[in-house]
């Protein structure tokens, strides 16, 4: 997994993560996981290397906070092959 941060002119901060594709089953399974267990949580955590960046993120089942962020698609469709 990789993370970058990017600050925009406007003072907010935009995060982007790589994940490797043998990181993806685990992923989709701690998110089943929360899913069926809401008071779990796991991370996203830095070795701590090199130059500072983002050194952790915590994902939690978010139950009683207001929303202020969303989940969207794809930027752009994915790709099909032609029938």
């Amino acid at each position: 997994m990789h993370g970058l941060k990017e600050w925009t002119n406007e003072g907010w901060i935009g995060i982007s993560l790589g994940i490797k594709r043998e990181e993806i089953d685990m992923l989709v399974s701690l998110l089943q996981a929360l899913k069926d267990e809401p008071d779990q949580h796991f991370h996203f955590s830095s070795s701590y290397q090199g130059n500072a960046g983002i050194g952790d993120i915590e994902i939690y089942l978010q139950v009683d906070e207001p929303d202020n962020m969303s989940v969207l698609g794809f930027a752009t469709a994915p790709n099909k092959p032609e029938a």
